[in-house]
Formats: C-alpha cells, sequence, structure tokens
C-alpha cells in the first residue's frame, strides 16, 4: 500500500504558510533568527520564533484547547481546511486520523501558572493541566474536525514529527484510516530553552551545521501537518525506517550506528539504493557530537556522495516539529516549479574532523525530468532515529506548490 501526502499547512518564523516558507527557505533567508530576552535568565538567544498572528480557537473550544501549540497547529490546518473537509466528506469522520508530534504542548502555560501561584497562591482560573498532555494536541484537531478515528500523540523527541508521519502511514496499511492528519507542533517554551542552556548545548549566535565553529542549537517553534491518504495525488512517502540505537540519554552513538540503520531502512522500504536519493534534509543541529555522528553515518551509508544541507540555521531546532517540517521542505522541493533545493547556510569553515558533506547552496537544483527521492533525517535525545524518503508521485511531476 502506497501513502500520499496530498496537502501540507505550514507555519514557522520562515512564514506562514507554503508560499511564505517556500520563498525564504529556497532564498537562504536567515533573518527571522531573532535575539530574544526573557527566555533564559540574564540571556539574550537567537530564536526562531513565529511572529505572525495566530489564528483564535474556535469558540466552542476556546476555554478547554486554547493555548500557543494549538494556535500554531490550527494556523497549519486552516491552510489546508479545504482538503481536510473533503477527505471526511469522502471517508466519514470515523476513518480519519490524526497523529501529531510534540514535546512541549502547553507547557509554557504551565510554567506561567506555575508563577501565578508562587505570586498569588492559586492557579489561575483558566489554567488546565491537561495543555501539557503529550495528546493533547491531536485531541483538539479530532474535537474541532469532530473526528472520530484514532487520535493521538506521539513523543520521542526530536524525531517525534517524522514519527507521525511514520504511525500515519502504519494506520493506512493496517486499514484502520482512509486519510490521516498528521505531522508535528512544538513551541518556544522556558523549560527547554533552559534545559539545553544546562547542557551548554545552545549557541549564543545563529547555529553554524557541522562547521569548526559550531557551538550548538538555536531552538524555533513550528506546526508542519500533512493529509495523508491512499490517494495519488501531492507526493509520495516512499519510504521510512526507524530504530533506537540506546547508546546513552543524550548523546548519540559516535559511529551513527542507528541512524545508519533508520536510513537504510528506508531505502529498503523504498526499494532504492542510496544512489538513487537526489537530497538529504539533514538532521544537522550544530552541536558537536550530532554533526560528528551524522557525517559519519552520511559516509557510510551514501560512499558516493549525496547533496544534502541542513536547515536549521533557518529555522533553528524546532524539536517535535522538526521531523515533520523538514519532511515539509522536502515537500516543497518536489513541488516547486523551479525545482530548488534548501541551500545550507553557514559560516563556510569546514571542520576537517567529519566526513565531508556536499553541502550545497541557493543554486543547486532538482533533477528537472525523471522521479526524484528526497530523505529527510531525524535524529533524537537516547539514539532514537527516523528517517523519510519522499518522492514525486509520477516520473517528471511538473505540478507547483498550491496556493
Amino acid at each position: 500500500m502506497t501513502a500520499y501526502l496530498n496537502a501540507l499547512g505550514v507555519i514557522c518564523n520562515l512564514g506562514r504558510g507554503k508560499q511564505e516558507v517556500a520563498a525564504a527557505l529556497f532564498a537562504g533567508d536567515a533573518s527571522s533568527i531573532r535575539a530574544e530576552a526573557g527566555w533564559a535568565p540574564g540571556r539574550s538567544l537567537p530564536l526562531g520564533a513565529v511572529s505572525h498572528d495566530l489564528p483564535p480557537i474556535p469558540p466552542a473550544l476556546a476555554t478547554t484547547r486554547d493555548n500557543r501549540a494549538n494556535r500554531l497547529l490550527l494556523a497549519a490546518a486552516l491552510e489546508i481546511e479545504g482538503d481536510i473537509r473533503a477527505a471526511i466528506h469522502r471517508h466519514g469522520e470515523h476513518r480519519v486520523g490524526v497523529v501529531i508530534g510534540t514535546s512541549t504542548t502547553g507547557i509554557e502555560r504551565t510554567t506561567e501558572a506555575i508563577n501565578h501561584r508562587r505570586q498569588h497562591g492559586q492557579w489561575p482560573d483558566d489554567y488546565r493541566y491537561a495543555d501539557q498532555e503529550l495528546g493533547a494536541p491531536a485531541e483538539f484537531l479530532a474535537e474541532w474536525l469532530a473526528l472520530s478515528g484514532p487520535a493521538y500523540g506521539i513523543s520521542t523527541a526530536c524525531t517525534s514529527g517524522a514519527r507521525a508521519l511514520i504511525s500515519a502511514q502504519r494506520l493506512l496499511q493496517m486499514g484502520m484510516c482512509d486519510a490521516v492528519l498528521c505531522g508535528g507542533v512544538d513551541t518556544l517554551a522556558r523549560l527547554p530553552v533552559n534545559g539545553f542552556l544546562a547542557l551548554d548545548a545552545l549557541d549564543v549566535e545563529r547555529c553554524r551545521p557541522f562547521s569548526q565553529n559550531r557551538r550548538g542549537i538555536n531552538i524555533g517553534e513550528a506546526a508542519a501537518l500533512f493529509l495523508m491518504t491512499r490517494e495519488h495525488r501531492g507526493v509520495v512517502l516512499a519510504g521510512s525506517g526507524a530504530s533506537s540505537d540506546a547508546y546513552h540519554m543524550s548523546s548519540p552513538d559516535p559511529q551513527g550506528l542507528g541512524a545508519q540503520q533508520a536510513m537504510r531502512g528506508a531505502l529498503a522500504q523504498a526499494q532504492l539504493d542510496a544512489g538513487q536519493i537526489d537530497y538529504v534534509n539533514l538532521h544537522g543541529t550544530a552541536t558537536e557530537h550530532n554533526d560528528r555522528m551524522e557525517s559519519r553515518a552520511m559516509a557510510a551509508v551514501f560512499p558516493r556522495g549525496v547533496p544534502c544541507s541542513s536547515t536549521k540555521s533557518l529555522t533553528g531546532h524546532t524539536l517535535a516539529a522538526a521531523g515533520a517540517l523538514e519532511a515539509a521542505f522536502c515537500w516543497l522541493s518536489l513541488l516547486d516549479g523551479d525545482h530548488r533545493l534548501p541551500p545550507h547556510v553557514w559560516d563556510g569553515v569546514a571542520d576537517p574532523e567529519l566526513a565531508a558533506l556536499d553541502l550545497i547552496d541557493t543554486q543547486r537544483r532538482l533533477p528537472a525530468q525523471g522521479t526524484r527521492r528526497l530523505m529527510s533525517n531525524a535524529f533524537a535525545f537516547g539514539g532514537n532515529n527516523a528517517s523519510l524518503i519522499l518522492a514525486d508521485a509520477d516520473a517528471g511531476n511538473t505540478e507547483e506548490i498550491p496556493p
């Protein structure tokens, strides 16, 4: 059974909607990574914050589901609401599922509520503990759309969004659903910002993946939501692979064995060899250990090289949303009329200790003809790994990004 990503709704610091995001992405525009105060004591840190106004939660859910994560997710969903409603009409509300990867959900609201309780001795009247539950974003979408199919969250740190797509693919394969809304959402929140700061993993400047001068990540926020069905339209999810190497609580296996297993699993499911991949969106966090591990894993799986880039210098690391957001970037490339690819934006100072990578600039293009195949990687704490392969639904696909 083949799964197709028919429609995409997306919002991140690069813009709201496919057109805005694609324009900034393919231009390599990192200007929306800006220094902000207030997230860590005495620090101003570069962050990929969404600056657009977010839609209000529908009145029927406003008293129970109003938080920034759900507003980000709603912004993405509204972009493809017509496709979603049409799928519900075709298949029935009980045959449409929702799988959303997340890690922060409403935890920033909880941080604010704890501060309120310390100052006033009681919780705010509008505080709901359920806002921070990991299934809350999926439940919100299901309630808004009146769906009765499977609806749940996945939280595997930075692979959550990619794992949500894999889980959605399985729901279709098992015949439990005919359509699945899947993707990831995470917001800026003081808890993860200060957690990464405690690990000495944040860069005080814009991050520089795979540079000799890399010092750590920037954090961002985003929502990326796909409509996945069996209908032959959009982009095909040609293969997926996942693994867990369980090497360390936070550091990856230095040789990238789990990462290699995930990439090879995706290639095997897609019945491809490495030489048939046209581009890889790297996890590329700009931390010392991840970039070293990932360069080694890439060299092992792609010994002849492959065009690749990390987009985290443009968006920041959007945590649980990253796997879905970066798959969205591959989706945008496949449907771009000019065949553009996301460039690698950095300082150009290669680290001689890393395996060499073919890091691309804004001039690199996908082949104009034939079936193009793109891989997107996500590697998370605890050695949790996921790899997705997206491809043209048809050879020579020339459909452009829909408005």
